[in-house]
């Protein structure tokens, strides 16, 4: 579903910090007439790591030109950017899936830690759907801070959409139980759950997930349709570390990664779509509603390394 336009443009602004800090480093590392050889290809694989690409990643590609250089088709340092362009885009082409939003409410679940964005996240693509047509419903289930809470009530308010919601402290389950209700009843089009994301411990939050797992499928058997984890960009390897533990624990359909616009990291995107295998469905740009957009291989490339 392609619910926002204009995404070139936001995304070379959101991506400007990575790619200046990539663009810099490739730039003196593959200067155009450098023989490729083992110095200059280690020195590359080092960059890529520092890039948050991942090392598995960056090995791949370096063991990719390597063989380019035995065919002979790479020769010089210059001819290594658009070789390394179609890797990142052939890498990145599985992530291309769009919201999964076909079911009649289609549940779309929002997991990650606190900071992350989650509750802005929720409001912001709420907003997007509103205005492509579709009825929204939100469900403020971080009952643990009030301040959750608030914040989504004064989302609700400003982008004109409904809050479910409880008193703080009260059992997520139940507000989950009751959004599910009045979206069915109402016969709206999709439920964004905002949940909670740090507890006593990991295993308190994990149990909790999965709860409210638990009560929106014994609703509505195949729900929820979307869990998305909001995952902030600049965290880089230790968001990469949060991704993974909740992959493994609760199974996410994709993930929504936020702040790129504040990295200079922004190979993150890469790392998760090939080593946890998930899609990276959304991406968040900036504060304004319109900076969260659906993800694009072709265009994050080319707004991350540019062609010149």
């Amino acid at each position: 579903m392609k619910f926002l336009s204009g995404l070139g443009e936001r995304l070379r602004e959101g991506l400007r910090r990575s790619q200046e800090y990539l663009a810099g480093s490739l730039g003196a590392v593959l200067e155009t007439d450098r023989p490729v050889d083992d110095a200059l290809l280690e020195e590359l694989e080092e960059l890529l790591i520092a890039a948050d690409l991942g090392a598995p990643m960056a090995a791949d590609f370096t063991n990719r030109a390597r063989e380019e250089v035995v065919f002979g088709t790479v020769t010089r340092a210059g001819q290594l950017k658009p070789l390394l362009r179609r890797f990142l885009i052939d890498t990145l082409a599985p992530a291309a899936q769009p919201l999964n939003l076909d079911h009649r409410p289609a549940v779309v679940l929002l997991l990650g830690v606190n900071g992350s964005g989650k509750t802005t996240t929720a409001a912001k693509l709420a907003a997007s759907l509103k205005g492509s047509g579709k009825r929204v419903l939100l469900a403020a289930a971080d009952t643990f801070r009030a301040a959750a809470i608030e914040q989504l009530e004064r989302w609700g308010e400003r982008i004109e959409v409904e809050v479910v919601r409880q008193a703080a402290g009260s059992d997520p389950g139940a507000v989950v139980f009751d959004a599910v209700k009045a979206a069915t009843a109402r016969a709206m089009d999709v439920l964004i759950v905002d949940t909670a994301g740090r507890l006593h411990t990991k295993t308190n939050l994990m149990d909790e997930l999965a709860k409210l797992r638990r009560v929106i499928e014994r609703q509505l058997p195949g729900a929820p349709h979307e869990t998305l984890m909001v995952l902030d960009a600049p965290t880089g390897q230790n968001g990469f570390a949060q991704a993974r533990m909740f992959h493994e624990t609760i199974g996410l359909t994709g993930v929504c990664l936020t702040k790129l616009d504040g990295t200079a990291k922004g190979g993150i995107v890469v790392r998760i779509v090939r080593e946890l295998k998930v899609p990276v469905k959304l991406i968040g740009l900036g504060e304004r509603v319109e900076d969260l957009q659906a993800f694009d291989p072709q265009a994050f490339v080319d707004a991350l390394v540019t062609e010149a």
